[in-house]
């Protein structure tokens, strides 16, 4: 029987610490999606709208780029409290990392996420193949779209919104492209949407691109080649450079604007390997 993704991490740390950014990222999905359902659902209207556009205690508007890029090209200028919002999120999300959203704000992350954790435990193998550029051709077509048709064209299908609405509403079509996200990534391809097809990362992976939050391998000395973080990591193609230095030159940062900084690499390295720290002022190797 192989052994337990992350099993040397939970048996030198203990389970709590080899689960701590995961435990904080579930908190913080949550609770981001709780201020937005409250006011529906419990007339208490701390934040007002959705992850598209939000007023929070009548004070902080924040608007999702994304979306808002799809107005500018569908012929619709944002209000002025709109591009404001605009702003403060291209602020906040270049300072963190873009990627970021994906992994501590999108709801539709824990879905997938879940069913990454089913494919695992039922033992699924095998997976379609797509390139990971796929979705930057998909985030192109969503600006192409939306200016030819006049409307924000990614809110038709936006797996984000119809979760929102399937949670005030209750069970109906919304729920149809929630589901088939998870079945997709359950079935069909490990990954398969946040890795490969979503358009959301691919557009807030170039918000991020010279963020100065990053995931370093400081103590990539140490690994012991056990593969967890691989096996763990949303997107693995980024860790490989700065976690084994190939080529001259390379140092431990993950500058890969495809990180999300979930910390999950952090969380199952039992050698600590893994640190958050800033991509100009890295600790020193171990």
């Amino acid at each position: 029987m192989s052994k337990r993704i992350g099993a040397d991490a939970v048996a030198a740390k203990g389970w709590l610490q080899a689960h701590r950014w995961l435990i904080l990222r579930r908190i913080s999905q949550i609770s981001i999606l709780a201020l937005f359902l409250l006011g529906p659902l419990a007339g208490i209207w701390i934040v007002k709208g959705n992850l598209n556009y939000s007023h929070t205690l009548d004070l902080l508007p924040l608007t999702d780029p994304y979306v808002a890029l799809q107005s500018l090209v569908s012929g619709h200028l944002p209000e002025t409290l709109g591009l404001l919002g605009v702003l403060i999120v291209l602020l906040f999300y270049f300072l963190v990392g873009g990627r970021v959203y994906c992994s501590w704000v999108c709801p539709v992350n824990m879905v997938t996420d879940t069913a990454g954790w089913l494919r695992d435990r039922l033992g699924i193998k095998g997976s379609a193949h797509l390139s990971r550029q796929t979705r930057f051709w998909i985030l192109g077509m969503s600006f192409l779209g939306s200016a030819l048709s006049g409307v924000v064209l990614w809110e038709l299908i936006n797996p984000v919104s119809m979760l929102h609405r399937g949670l005030i509403f209750g069970l109906g079509a919304a729920w149809t492209v929630v589901l088939a996200v998870f079945f997709f990534d359950l079935f069909v391809m490990s990954r398969g949407w946040c890795g490969h097809l979503c358009p959301v990362g691919a557009f807030y992976s170039l918000i991020g691109r010279r963020s100065p939050l990053r995931v370093n391998a400081a103590g990539r000395r140490d690994c012991s080649d056990c593969m967890d973080c691989f096996e763990v990591c949303p997107e693995p193609q980024v860790i490989r450079p700065a976690l084994k230095g190939e080529g001259k030159g390379i140092g431990p940062v993950i500058l890969a604007p495809e990180c999300t900084n979930c910390g999950r690499c952090v969380d199952v390295c039992a050698k600590d390997v893994f640190s958050f720290g800033s991509r100009r002022n890295p600790p020193p190797e171990a």
